[in-house]
């Protein structure tokens, strides 16, 4: 049976972790917005811009958030559900339902420089959690 083309709910949480250890690492809020397109499921990974940022040479604006969004994680303290927020792209991770290249994940540029039979492999950070000690 073919796989859905869509994140399950593990999936979803290994990627608000992603966006709010992003957040962490870089000091600034990550935020990462879930779509569907006809083809499956995509994830779009952002860093907010605040009102006074000048967009740098070469960055692909994206806005994330409002109502109807599905944002994911602690979303950087930021009021999503109502508001948008223009955004530096990132990446994005798309799935397919091609079975080696299960999820692919696109630049800048929007063109596919890694794709893996498994989302964790396309993560920045290992979101396993790590075995407790032995009471030995």
């Amino acid at each position: 049976m073919d796989q859905p083309l869509s994140f399950s709910e593990a999936e979803l949480i290994m990627l608000g972790k992603t966006a709010d250890a992003l957040s962490a690492y870089m000091g600034a809020a990550i935020l990462a917005e879930v779509s569907q397109t006809d083809d499956g499921d995509w994830v779009i990974f952002g860093r907010a811009l605040g009102d006074d940022t000048p967009p740098e040479d070469g960055m692909l604006q994206v806005q994330i958030g409002g109502p109807a969004a599905q944002v994911l994680g602690e979303k950087g303290g930021l009021e999503l559900d109502t508001d948008t927020y223009d955004c530096a792209f990132l990446w994005a991770i798309q799935i397919t339902d091609d079975p080696v290249e299960r999820f692919i994940r696109l630049d800048q540029e929007g063109e596919v420089f890694e794709s893996a039979t498994q989302l964790s492999d396309l993560l920045p950070f290992n979101l396993d959690e790590p075995e407790p000690p032995s009471d030995d």
